[in-house]
């Protein structure tokens, strides 16, 4: 089975997204009452069709043919964090975080937006959906998450890009949420573009 390509307009608009692209590090959520909080360092994604290079912006496929057979990958995110505290102390003798200020994340949750307004989940943009988180922070901590799912490819909007030479350009906000040691609830947003067109294969 041979892939339809739609020639050098589809990869340059990709290569100019992501030329463009930018990561938005997020707003600490500094409200509530613990006593520390999040801090997005970076925030990276990489196609699924090969899920070894990660970049500050995304080209997720909507379509990949692997050995003559059409596949759906999802394409995964990567995030570092640092943790911050409120009242970090004197810069002459700053106060080290302890144990029951280290942050447990427990779930993350994507949303696709476009810079029209045009955001109606299954027709402008792909549904927004929650996924299950593990890890702590007590330092610099990267951490992967999904941030495209394979079936978004399968469903309206995306699965229409399969056959249709067109770039849809989206920036996916992603909420991380969790926990100091004591319970109290901390979450930071970070953002990253995200285009989806039926690109070139991999090689």
């Amino acid at each position: 089975m041979t892939k339809a390509v739609w020639g050098s307009g589809i990869r340059l608009a990709g290569a100019t997204v992501l030329a463009l692209a930018s990561i938005s590090c997020g707003t600490q959520t500094r409200e509530g009452t613990a006593s520390s909080y999040l801090i997005i360092s970076t925030l990276e994604a990489a196609s699924g069709a090969d899920a070894s290079t990660f970049g500050s912006g995304l080209s997720s496929d909507v379509i990949t043919v692997k050995n003559n057979v059409p596949t759906f990958f999802a394409d995964p995110g990567k995030v570092t964090f640092k943790l911050g505290l409120k009242d970090p102390g004197p810069s002459s003798s700053p106060v080290s975080p302890t144990q029951n200020n280290w942050i447990t994340l427990t779930q993350y949750h994507v949303q696709y937006i476009r810079s029209d307004g045009r955001n109606v989940e299954g027709v402008d943009v792909p549904y927004a959906f929650d996924g299950g988180l593990g890890g702590t922070v007590s330092g610099d901590t990267t951490l992967g998450f999904t941030l495209v799912r394979n079936q978004a490819k399968q469903e309206a909007p995306l699965q229409a890009l399969q056959t249709n030479p067109i770039v849809l350009s989206t920036i996916a906000r992603v909420t991380f949420y969790g926990h100091d040691q004591t319970g109290r609830e901390v979450s930071v947003t970070g953002n990253i573009n995200v285009s989806f067109a039926n690109f070139g294969d991999p090689q």
